[in-house]
């Protein structure tokens, strides 16, 4: 008789084979040495005088289903890094492939299409949204803009977004100023949610919200990923939140990446100097513990 909690060697094998299927499997974003430069200029004519290099040669990818946490302090680039990946910023350099198409070659008909397969939830839930429209249509927009839903249908799909997301269905004919912080937020994901898109980009979507109302945000999206099969490029300068909702994490420091692996690897392993000044920075929730701050060359204190 097999011990319950030994695994046999059927499971091994399955194990092993989950794991081959893992590493053939074709990432569903792929970014390959992404560089995103802005100009200095001066004096009355403008010249350019040198640049300014938010994101200098970045490399990562990101699986189907999966959570990617991008994290570094602020000014280090990771925005820059998940408004270049939707063409929000002009890239000065590298390739963006998303399901194995280059995003930076789409003519404007295939960026339409494929703008419905990535979304981004933005940091300030309350400058995201446009104060004039009201909630419903706010999150009503994409799908009048890409044609999916019209009159009573589109009513009908945008109050099951606002109710899937933890608001009442009457909340659509509401203005934005009439919510409180996490409940702009919740808009902000229904309308993300809204073109049941592949990836979305969440830049700092819990920095702006008291800590309570974090992880309500954080469970919230958790749970839309298990419903949806979701991928989440997850940028956050709290190593603490990171480490509670990312499967892999990417370090980045004055515009590259400087330490990536499996949330466990970088947690309990880090490799980096900066890596091991930023776990540093996480308030330790014990009162009675003295935890020793390191610091970093360059680092923002």
């Amino acid at each position: 008789m097999v011990s319950p909690g030994r695994p046999t060697a059927t499971n091994a094998k399955a194990d092993l084979r989950t794991a081959h299927d893992a590493l053939l499997e074709r990432p569903l974003l792929e970014v390959i040495d992404l560089k995103t430069h802005f100009p200095i200029r001066r004096g009355v004519l403008q010249r350019t005088t040198g640049w300014v290099k938010a994101v200098d040669g970045v490399s990562f990818y990101l699986r189907k289903g999966e959570t990617l946490g991008l994290v570094g302090e602020s000014g280090c680039g990771k925005t820059t890094v998940g408004r270049t990946i939707l063409r929000l910023l002009p890239a000065t350099g590298g390739k963006v492939l998303f399901d194995g198409s280059n995003v930076f070659e789409q003519g404007a008909t295939s960026m339409r299409a494929l703008r419905r397969q990535m979304q981004i939830i933005f940091q300030d839930p309350g400058g995201s949204l446009n104060p004039r429209m009201r909630v419903g249509r706010i999150v009503g927009e994409p799908l009048e803009v890409h044609g999916i839903a019209q009159g009573d249908a589109l009513r009908e799909r945008v109050e099951s977004l606002l109710e899937r997301c933890g608001l009442w269905r009457a909340a659509a004919d509401r203005y934005p100023h009439e919510f409180s912080g996490g409940q702009r937020q919740r808009i902000g994901i229904a309308r993300a949610l809204a073109l049941q898109p592949r990836l979305i980009v969440c830049d700092e979507p819990t920095s702006a919200l008291d800590v309570s109302i974090q992880s309500q945000i954080l469970n919230l999206l958790s749970d839309l990923q298990d419903e949806f099969g979701l991928a989440y490029l997850f940028i956050s300068h709290d190593m603490a939140v990171i480490h509670h909702v990312c499967d892999r994490i990417a370090v980045m420091w004055n515009g590259r990446i400087v330490e990536e692996g499996t949330r466990d690897e970088v947690i309990e392993r880090p490799q980096h100097e900066y890596t091991r000044a930023l776990l540093s920075a996480v308030p330790e929730a014990d009162p009675r513990r003295i935890k020793r701050r390191l610091t970093f060359e360059g680092m923002r204190m």
